[in-house]
């Protein structure tokens, strides 16, 4: 009996991935590690100065009595980690540390928007009952407490003089207070609906910016009494972002990130719509050269601020509700509704020189010999090489061709190898049995595989084989039709999609009849001038010989 040949698998050119500078910067960061948290994390925030922590704030309420005996069990067993009858803290974590190594648990109700001074050394936080803490970053107990909102506060920071806070609250204002007395300097009343973020500038330590919910950003001057600048972002403001230079804005809510021109008083310099969820948080890297947006879409989306195209992405496992990045760019750490920090480091670089050297010596060992050409008086051994079968081509082997066909339709082969699939129908129609293996099968079966044929059908690559397929399946199951409203569907798919093939391909043999049309009149145009000009050049040397 002949040996069995397997199965050839048509090889198909794929396109490569298009690699960048910013793809291999940005994939240099390690596999990330998780940490989980009692609740949605709804702020990071890392410290300017070394050693660089990051603040993690994330809150979750407790409802029930099942719930509350399972707090009372967490306390007990988890003492470190929890502390209050609300998972309402502040984790102060290491950059390396899987653990927080500080907590903040001095608060009443939930905690939100916990911010690091410039200088590293204050913390300060908003929480739902509306009041303000500031921490001593080596304390724990609270240095100074705001009361002044009625409502849940969500947006908190510094101003660049670091002796003002900023705030803006669920009742609908913004305030400024002043550090050493504890007191409010002023309030602004001008928002219609959340004030859920802000944030200040660096160049002026007067001017602080709030985004709201009533879809307005407004520029405060803490010298006047009123806003001094009011931007129209058209969906509610989830995050809002200044570029160190004072000049750029950039604003992010619903699906939109836009970019205004500050200088300009508020002009729009350019809106990008990468993300299909809503935007929920920002960030720029060390430089300012990269702008970074989270989403609920699962994707973290990175801009050149150049040309504003996204340069690279990260996909994640559940919406993303905050991102930071350390002042380095060493660490990404991003916070999901999930309760989950996922935290990617840089891997250290490694020296090419020395890498080099120690691998040298191991691959010359191992193409040692491959280049050898044997010559006439050396006597070969071929060494047997054990050929390992594929299932489909066992089957095949022992002529069971509707089983090696259903070897093929597993939906992972169809999905990401759809050529194997292929490459055994074209087998078994050379053999003559495809036919019987598509015979006898039940609705399940004929629905999977009218659904392979009408994605597949219009490739190129695939149209000879499944044309016949198609042909074959129409004429085995003609007489069951109408009796399945699933089978029925795919038939009317398959339909479909042929018959838009079919218009592509009349569309295109028309375009190439204009083409046609438009070489050959340029041909005989060339050819009239050559003409032209050989008979030119013909009577000028009659002409010459003439006159000679």
């Amino acid at each position: 009996m002949a040996t069995y040949k397997p199965v050839v698998v048509q090889a198909c050119p794929k396109l490569g991935e298009r690699i960048t500078q910013d793809t291999l910067y940005w994939r240099g960061y390690k596999t990330p590690v998780q940490i989980k948290e009692f609740g949605a994390v709804n702020k990071i925030d890392f410290s300017p100065v070394p050693p660089y922590n990051y603040a993690v704030t994330a809150s979750s309420r407790v409802g029930g009595f099942s719930e509350v005996f399972m707090l009372l069990f967490f306390s007990w067993y988890h003492t470190r980690r929890c502390n209050a009858l609300l998972f309402c803290q502040i984790h102060i974590y290491g950059r390396y540390s899987q653990e927080p190594i500080k907590t903040f648990s001095r608060f009443r109700d939930a905690a939100y928007c916990a911010t690091y001074r410039d200088d590293g050394r204050l913390l300060v936080a908003g929480s739902e009952d509306g009041s303000i803490c500031l921490f001593d970053v080596s304390g724990k107990a609270p240095l100074r407490q705001f009361e002044g909102h009625t409502k849940p506060v969500h947006l908190v920071g510094f101003l660049s003089d670091k002796y003002r806070v900023f705030s803006g609250g669920d009742d609908y204002s913004s305030n400024l207070w002043d550090i050493p007395s504890a007191t409010e300097i002023i309030s602004y009343s001008e928002h219609t609906d959340y004030v859920r973020c802000g944030c200040a500038s660096k160049v002026n330590a007067d001017v602080f910016i709030t985004g709201s919910y009533d879809h307005t950003v407004k520029l405060f001057d803490a010298r006047t009494k009123s806003s001094v600048m009011t931007i129209e972002h058209g969906h509610p403001v989830e995050s809002v972002l200044l570029f160190p230079s004072g000049g750029l804005l950039v604003s992010a809510g619903g699906r939109y990130v836009k970019v205004w021109d500050v200088l300009k008083g508020g002009q729009l310099l350019v809106s990008l719509k990468n993300h299909h969820k809503t935007v929920t948080c920002l960030c720029l890297n060390s430089s300012g050269q990269r702008l970074l947006s989270g989403s609920l879409d699962r994707h973290v989306k990175i801009y050149s601020t150049t040309s504003y195209k996204v340069v690279h992405s990260f996909n994640y496992a559940t919406s993303i509700l905050s991102l930071a990045l350390s002042p380095e760019d060493e660490t990404i750490v991003v916070g999901m509704t999930n309760g989950v920090l996922n935290v990617k480091h840089r891997k250290p670089e490694e020296k090419n020189e020395n890498s080099q050297k120690k691998r040298q010596p191991a691959y010359r060992t191992y193409v040692k010999g491959r280049t050898y050409m044997p010559k006439q008086e050396d006597f070969c051994v071929s060494k047997p090489v054990k050929r390992v079968l594929r299932k489909y081509d066992k089957l095949l082997r022992s002529f069971q061709s509707s089983k090696a066909l259903d070897a093929v339709m597993e939906p992972p082969i169809m999905l990401h190898t759809p050529e194997v699939t292929v490459a055994v129908m074209q087998e078994l129609h050379r053999r003559g049995t495809l036919r019987s293996a598509l015979a006898g099968r039940d609705e399940k079966q004929v629905n999977l595989l009218l659904t392979f044929v009408a994605r597949r059908v219009i490739e190129p690559r695939f149209t000879p084989v499944l044309v016949t397929v198609a042909d074959m399946i129409t004429d085995i199951y003609q007489p069951v039709v109408g009796q399945s409203a699933i089978v029925d569907k795919q038939f009317l798919k398959l339909q479909q999609a042929i018959g838009k093939e079919i218009d592509y391909q009349e569309e295109l043999l028309e375009v190439l009849g204009m083409m046609d049309t438009l070489f050959a009149t340029f041909t005989k145009k060339r050819d009239t001038c050559l003409e032209e000009n050989k008979s030119n050049g013909v009577t000028e040397i009659i002409q010459t010989n003439r006159n000679y």
